[in-house]
C-alpha cells in the first residue's frame, strides 16, 4: 500500500477550512549585498514572524535533492500529485487558466513575446515584459496566420508578455512530443522545433513555419520582434481533488497558469483581485462556501527570475502588511511556502528547499520565531517532498481517520 492508498483509506470530511498561502518563487539563498541575507531575512515581517512563532515549520524539496522544478510539476506536488508520474504541459495551464476550452487532440503552446537583435539572438526572453495591451494588439496580428498544411492555428493574450497558441487538426493526428524554441538564455538563437514520433515531427514542420511567418510579422515591433514557445502538451486525465481528497476546493490565483492548473485539478475559480490585500479579502467572501482555498501570490518569482532583489522584499512586505486581513476569520490550518525558489542571483528557478509555515491548533509550536530559510531549518516539520505536504494539512484539519487497528 502506497501512500495515496493510505490517504484514500483514512480521508473523512468536516467543517475544517484550509488555506494554502503560495508565494512562487519564495525560496532564496544569502546575497552578500545585502547584509548577507536572503529576502525573506531582509523584509520586515512583524505579522508572519509573530504567526511563525505559534506555529511549526520546516522546509520541503519540490521534487527531489537537487531537481530544479518548473511551476507545473513544483505546484502538483504541493497538491499531493507526484509531480514524477502526473504530468501537465505548460501550454495546457496557460490555455485553461485563460478559460480556452480545450477539445480533444488539441495541442496548446505557451508563448513568451522576446526581443531578437539584428543577429537573430533572443536578447530578452519576456520583451521587456510588456503590457498585457500590448500583446493583445501583437495577437490579433499574429492571427492572419490562420492555417498551415491543414492545422488550424489559434491565438489567444494570455497576460504580460504570455499567449497562448493552439494548434488543431481535423484530419491528420498531430503529436506533442516536441521541444521547446526557448534557449534559456540571453544571446542564443531560437531553437528549431523537433517532434519525437511521427504525429510531432509533423506538428514540429507546422510550428517551423509558425515561428517563420510570425517573425516576418513581428520583424519592426520592437521589443517584441519574437517570441519562444513553450510547454507544448495535450490535456491529461487526472482526478480533481475532490475525488482525491474529498474538499470543495477554491483557487484565488490572477494569473493563467495557476488558474489553469488549479481548474484541471477541479477547483473553482475565484475572483482574484491584483492586490494581496484583495486576494486575502475574496477568501473571507467565500469562506464559508469552500473546504480548501488555494491562494497564488506571483511577484516574489517575478522578481526573484528579473534578479530584482529589492522589489522581492517589497512584495514580501506587502504580504506581511496584508496578512491581518487573512487572519480576520483565521481558517483551521493556514500553511504559507512556495512552489520553488527563485534566487535573485540566480535569475532562474532553483533546487533549493522552499520554507514552509504551519499553523492549526494542533501542529505543535517549535521554536522558530522568524519565517526565513535559514530559521526554518530548525522548525520541527523538518525536511520533506512537497507531494507530503497535503496529508499533514488534512491531518491538522482532522481529515484523516487513524491507519489500521
Amino acid at each position: 500500500m502506497n501512500y495515496d492508498q493510505i490517504i484514500q483509506e483514512t480521508i473523512k470530511t468536516n467543517n475544517s477550512k484550509i488555506v494554502l498561502a503560495v508565494m512562487d518563487g519564495l525560496g532564496d539563498i544569502r546575497h552578500p549585498e545585502f547584509s548577507g541575507k536572503t529576502p525573506l531575512e531582509y523584509a520586515k515581517t512583524p505579522n508572519i514572524d509573530k504567526l511563525a512563532a505559534q506555529s511549526c515549520a520546516g522546509r520541503m524539496y519540490p521534487i527531489l535533492p537537487g531537481i530544479t522544478p518548473g511551476s507545473g510539476p513544483a505546484h502538483l506536488a504541493l497538491f499531493g500529485y507526484d509531480p514524477m508520474q502526473v504530468t501537465i504541459g505548460r501550454g495546457v495551464l496557460e490555455a485553461v487558466g485563460i478559460g480556452f476550452e480545450l477539445r480533444p487532440g488539441d495541442i496548446a503552446a505557451r508563448c513568451n513575446f522576446a526581443t531578437m537583435d539584428q543577429n537573430n539572438l533572443i536578447i530578452d526572453r519576456r520583451a521587456g515584459r510588456i503590457a498585457t495591451e500590448e500583446s493583445e494588439k501583437l495577437c490579433e496580428e499574429l492571427r492572419s496566420i490562420r492555417e498551415i498544411d491543414g492545422v488550424e492555428i489559434i491565438i489567444m493574450p494570455g497576460k504580460g508578455h504570455r499567449f497562448v497558441t493552439i494548434f488543431r487538426s481535423k484530419e491528420k493526428e498531430i503529436g506533442d512530443q516536441i521541444n521547446d524554441t526557448d534557449p534559456l538564455e540571453e544571446g542564443k538563437p531560437l531553437l528549431p522545433a523537433k517532434g519525437k514520433n511521427p504525429p510531432s515531427e509533423f506538428l514540429a514542420s507546422v510550428i517551423n513555419q509558425f515561428v517563420e511567418k510570425g517573425l516576418h510579422i513581428l520583424r519592426d515591433k520592437y521589443p517584441a520582434n519574437s517570441f519562444l514557445i513553450r510547454g507544448i502538451s495535450s490535456k491529461p486525465d487526472i482526478p480533481s481533488l475532490n475525488q482525491k481528497y474529498q474538499l470543495e476546493a477554491a483557487a484565488i490565483a490572477t494569473y493563467p497558469m495557476y488558474r489553469g492548473i488549479a481548474s484541471l485539478l477541479g477547483m473553482t475559480l475565484l475572483p482574484a483581485p491584483d492586490s494581496i490585500e484583495g486576494l486575502f479579502q475574496t477568501y473571507l467572501e467565500f469562506r464559508q462556501k469552500y473546504d480548501f482555498f488555494f491562494i497564488h501570490i506571483k511577484g516574489t518569482d517575478q522578481a526573484g527570475e528579473d534578479g530584482d532583489f529589492e522589489s522581492k522584499v517589497q512584495c514580501i512586505e506587502k504580504v506581511d502588511q496584508a496578512l491581518p486581513v487573512l487572519l480576520e476569520n483565521k481558517p483551521d490550518v493556514l500553511a504559507i511556502t512556495a512552489d520553488h525558489s527563485s534566487p535573485c542571483a540566480m535569475r532562474s528557478h532553483s533546487w533549493h528547499p522552499v520554507p514552509l509555515l504551519l499553523h492549526s491548533a494542533f501542529c505543535g509550536i517549535d521554536d522558530v520565531q522568524h519565517f526565513d530559510e535559514y530559521s526554518c531549518i530548525h522548525g520541527s516539520l523538518g525536511l520533506f517532498e512537497s507531494k507530503y505536504l497535503m496529508g499533514i494539512l488534512l491531518a491538522n484539519a482532522k481529515r484523516l481517520d487513524k491507519f489500521g487497528a
